[in-house]
């Protein structure tokens, strides 16, 4: 089962970074944590990687009706998107909030999960 949408961008990859970012805003979602994978694995471990970024990312309307569901979903806050680069391509993905949900079984969810995988949908088309 494919758990996430995925695009390559031919942009550098801090620019992939910031579009990612735009276009997460237009639709909605803020960005409530960042890790720089890199830095952290070059500062705990002192090894090199490949240029990655995960994006928490939360659309407050959607979460706010997915908790009043079930308070329990927060386990699966925020949304993640990452942007990474591999063999030399910058590429974008997100996480398929359906897949992800759906393992609670809860019918309501799953509908806000559907809801936030189409803004998904359009925020990695318009990168």
């Amino acid at each position: 089962m494919e758990y996430s949408y995925t695009k390559r961008v031919d942009l550098p990859f801090n620019e992939a970074v910031e579009r990612t970012k735009a276009a997460l805003a237009q639709e909605g979602f803020g960005i409530l944590t960042e890790i720089d994978v890199t830095a952290t694995l070059k500062q705990k471990m002192g090894v090199d990687y490949d240029d990655y970024v995960i994006l928490g990312a939360c659309n407050p309307p959607l979460a706010y009706k997915a908790l009043q569901a079930n308070r329990a979903v927060g386990l699966f806050m925020p949304c993640n998107v990452i942007v990474y680069k591999d063999n030399g391509k910058i590429l974008v993905s997100a996480m398929r909030p359906t897949v992800a949900l759906g393992v609670v079984g809860d019918t309501t969810l799953l509908e806000i999960a559907q809801a936030a995988e189409e803004k998904f949908i359009k925020i990695i088309a318009n990168i």
